[in-house]
C-alpha cells in the first residue's frame, strides 16, 4: 500500500515514529529541506517524481498518497 510506504519515508525523514496518515507535514515540524529529502526518497524508493507544489498542496500522508495513486504509475 502506497500510504504505508509514504508514512515510512515521512517517519524516517521527520525522525518520528508516531505519524498518522492525517497529520500535517508542517505541524510535525516539516520544512523545505526535509520536503526536498522526502521528494528525493519518493524518486529513489517509489520510482515516482512528485512536484514540490503537490507536496505543499497535499501535506498529509493520506493526501499525498492519493495524489501518487492518481498518477497511475507502477510503484516499486
Amino acid at each position: 500500500m502506497i500510504a504505508d510506504k509514504v508514512r515510512t519515508i515521512w517517519c524516517r525523514e521527520l525522525q518520528r515514529d508516531d505519524i498518522s496518515v492525517d497529520d500535517d507535514f508542517f505541524a510535525l515540524g516539516g520544512q523545505s529541506v526535509i520536503m526536498a529529502r522526502i521528494q528525493g526518497a519518493f524518486i529513489e524508493e517509489l520510482g515516482v517524481e512528485v512536484p514540490i507544489d503537490q507536496m505543499f498542496l497535499n501535506p498529509t500522508v493520506a493526501s499525498i498518497s492519493e495524489y501518487i495513486e492518481s498518477l497511475d504509475v507502477v510503484i516499486r
